[in-house]
């Protein structure tokens, strides 16, 4: 919602772009089928499309809006998606705009109880999190949309059907000049938590629903304070609640207050309450100069999935397949997760790189995630909104133990965002026990400087084999020959085979998504071609 006077895409920082409306000749072929159809132009269709474009993979992205989602809605972006931005070649105007933190603090009544640091050292490329509006998110993914030439996006072009075909899928369209049938080999729902998609094909999400509510509210105003998230749990302006604040670019400040069971949503949405609550929140924080409203809604906390993220040729992902509470940062971040996953999957089966067993491991890898997702996030949201009155004795008395003894803020942690390990994926491979250090198969590859650069730097971008002498280097030539398939070497004695726990003769396979996907302390090109083949679910693969 926007301040009187001003309409729902005026925005004190932002100008919003107007997307025209397709002109299609339902007659042409080439206009009305492609290989992918991707529905929803957010953060995670487009990012599923450019993951699918670096694959080589055409695709055609369908929206109904004519531009991108209004007000700050998710803004925090975690280590492990700027990855993700780097391999669809998006990323430097992120890191160019977006604002990178470490530190949180939390608050009881005006004290504070818990500074927390997230994980950052020289060896990361990048930092923990970043804080940046979903419109330059949707802003910086669609230049490098535009820019590609094998993504086609449909502005105000809505799907009202679904149907499926012996080998593929027919979308029905309609935008503001006709309706018309597109016929695609698979399909990637990406259109958000009130999925069209998802009710054509009769599917519901199920979890629990908690019952705190929030409104988010976006201000302008020129504050020193930095870049820090702020938690203030019973603070003198929402007495019993929760507030979190977080500074964004361009001065704009993200404030989110706790409502009480007295307070209906829809008087709470009324600007004059929106205004009177930030006034308070800012006078908690000690500031006393000029603000403006930007932007403000309401959300819930929920935990809800789909029971499976795949419907035949249809696949799901981001709000679509599942809905997290945002504490932790989790929903912008496990959705682009979604997206890569299923991009680089899709894209190797659709070039005939890869068998297509291999998207059965899309619902195994993600769903998974998700549910460690709600395991951690369920956690934050009890502590964040208590929905019975147990819990909310026991986090009151947390916090106020937390007044005289360190230990009990350290409750009061976010625990925020973190890459899910794929340990019992169909796509990876049992780990080496061998090994007494380094990431196990299924875990994502460690950062760390290497001989060189980055050490992600030295990944192909398909499948990476990490050797660690020339007599393994060498034994692989035969296995480089493989489309999508690059060899790394290190040194033995240097700080990659030391952080990864290898000798001489050991060897990673790195998937395209930076996972381990297999790993052996002492290998063998049998073995390593034959990890190969079965990741990718190849035929020849021995079990």
């Amino acid at each position: 919602m926007r301040p009187a006077g001003r309409a729902e895409t005026d925005s004190l920082y932002f100008d919003y772009p107007k997307f025209n409306a397709p002109g299609i000749d339902p007659t042409d072929t080439g206009q009305t089928t492609a290989p992918v159809a991707i529905v929803g132009a957010g953060p995670i269709g487009m990012t599923a499309a450019l993951s699918l474009a670096e694959q080589g993979v055409r695709s055609v992205v369908f929206d109904a809006k004519d531009t991108f989602n209004d007000g700050s809605r998710a803004i925090c972006v975690a280590r492990p998606s700027f990855y993700i931005l780097e391999q669809i070649k998006a990323v430097t105007p992120f890191l160019e705009k977006a604002l990178g933190w470490t530190t949180g603090r939390s608050f009881y009544q005006g004290q504070q109880i818990l500074e927390f640091h997230m994980h950052d050292s020289d060896d990361e490329k990048y930092r923990p999190m970043y804080n940046i509006q979903q419109q330059y998110i949707e802003q910086f993914l669609w230049d490098a949309v535009a820019a590609h030439p094998l993504i086609e996006t449909r502005w105000q072009s809505e799907v009202t059907g679904v149907a499926d075909l012996a080998n593929g899928v027919r979308l029905t369209v309609r935008d503001p000049n006709l309706e018309y049938d597109f016929s695609a080999d698979w399909v990637l729902a990406c259109d958000g938590a009130r999925s069209a998609m998802r009710k054509m094909r009769g599917l519901r999400l199920q979890g629990e629903n908690f019952e705190g509510r929030y409104v988010i509210a976006d201000i302008q105003m020129q504050h020193d304070y930095p870049t820090i998230r702020r938690a203030l749990f019973d603070p003198a302006c929402r007495p019993g609640g929760t507030v979190l604040i977080h500074k964004q670019p361009e001065d704009i400040w993200r404030i989110d207050y706790q409502l009480t069971d007295d307070e209906s949503t829809e008087d709470a949405l009324r600007e004059d309450e929106v205004r009177a609550s930030v006034a308070a929140v800012l006078k908690d924080l000690e500031y006393h100069g000029t603000w403006e409203l930007e932007w403000w809604s309401v959300y819930s906390a929920n935990t809800l999935a789909l029971d499976d993220y795949r419907d035949g040729r249809v696949f799901f992902a981001g709000d679509s397949a599942h809905i997290v509470p945002i504490f932790g940062v989790r929903g912008l971040n496990s959705g682009l997760a979604d997206a890569a996953n299923i991009g680089w999957k899709l894209g190797w089966v659709v070039t005939g790189k890869a068998d297509a067993a291999l998207l059965d491991s899309y619902t195994p890898e993600r769903r998974g995630a998700t549910l460690d997702v709600f395991a951690n996030a369920s956690k934050s949201a009890r502590f964040m909104t208590p929905n019975t009155f147990g819990w909310t004795l026991m986090r009151d008395a947390a916090l106020s133990l937390a007044l005289d003894h360190e230990f009990s803020g350290e409750l009061a942690n976010p625990r925020q965002f973190t890459a899910f390990t794929y340990a019992e994926s169909p796509a990876v491979l049992p780990d080496d026990p061998a090994f007494e250090t380094g990431p196990g198969a299924g875990a994502v590859l460690p950062e760390l400087h290497a001989e060189g650069g980055y050490l992600s730097e030295a990944l192909g971008a398909g499948f990476t084999v990490l050797c660690f002498s020339a007599e393994v280097a060498d034994a692989l030539k035969d296995v480089h020959a493989h489309a999508g398939l690059h060899v790394a070497q290190f040194s033995a004695d240097g700080v990659v085979a030391t952080k990864l726990g290898a000798n001489a003769m050991s060897a990673y396979l790195v998937r395209p998504d930076m996972y381990v996907g297999a790993r052996w302390h002492t290998a063998d090109v049998d073995q390593i071609r034959n990890g190969f083949n079965t990741l990718t679910f190849q035929k020849g693969a021995k079990p």
